[in-house]
């Protein structure tokens, strides 16, 4: 009878709740949210839908804090996704925030493929006279070299 007692006492004690957290479900979770977020953020870098011109140039690298100017077939304006109102370019690029070192961010500036090349100029000369030098055109690469 004693040995009986004995094996009922030794069960219990090896059946004690575990206090691990099993952490190969979140790790997994967490993998196709990495994965998600990766196929899905350079698609909600081009907002305004434009025809960008091709170039055989190798890509840049994105740098953290940039600005995407956008211009498309109609002429408008928008800075990331809000619309510039006619001549108020020079207000708006002087309520951008500046770089911790006081630098102007990198503008990137995508320009529709069918617009006068005045246009385009005209903005980067308003850029220029902003104190935006740091000017990244953007073409869609053609894989050509010509």
């Amino acid at each position: 009878m004693a040995i009986g007692a004995i094996s009922r006492r030794s069960k219990r004690r090896g059946r004690a709740p575990m206090a691990e957290i099993n952490v190969t479900p979140l790790v997994d979770v967490m993998l196709v949210l990495l994965i998600i977020f990766m196929v899905t953020a350079p698609l909600l870098n081009a907002g305004v839908p434009i025809d960008l011109p091709d170039s055989a140039a190798k890509p840049l690298d994105e740098q953290p804090r940039q600005i995407n100017l956008t211009m498309d077939a109609a002429g408008r304006l928008f800075i990331d996704q809000s619309e510039v109102v006619p001549g108020t370019l020079s207000a708006r690029l002087a309520a951008l925030p500046r770089n911790v070192d006081g630098q102007p961010p990198l503008v990137t500036l995508r320009a529709d493929k069918a617009l006068d090349y005045g246009r385009v100029i005209a903005v980067m000369g308003e850029l220029n006279h902003a104190g935006f030098n740091a000017i990244s055109l953007v073409t869609t690469s053609s894989g050509s070299t010509q």
